[in-house]
């Protein structure tokens, strides 16, 4: 499964529930730097890379 982000085709690795959003499926490298927001809760997709 590839990130959700335009343009990026990275595999995803994080489900990130985002209150005001719904839900996205992102990368490591955007899951890092949306989980850092307020509300935003992650979840590993399993048997990805995750740290």
């Amino acid at each position: 499964m590839e990130c959700e982000k335009e343009g990026c085709r990275a595999e995803a690795a994080v489900r990130l529930h985002i209150p005001w959003a719904g839900v996205e499926t992102v990368c490591t490298a955007h899951g890092r730097a949306l989980v850092q927001q307020d509300g935003v809760v992650a979840e590993p997709i399993e048997g990805a890379e995750w740290p």
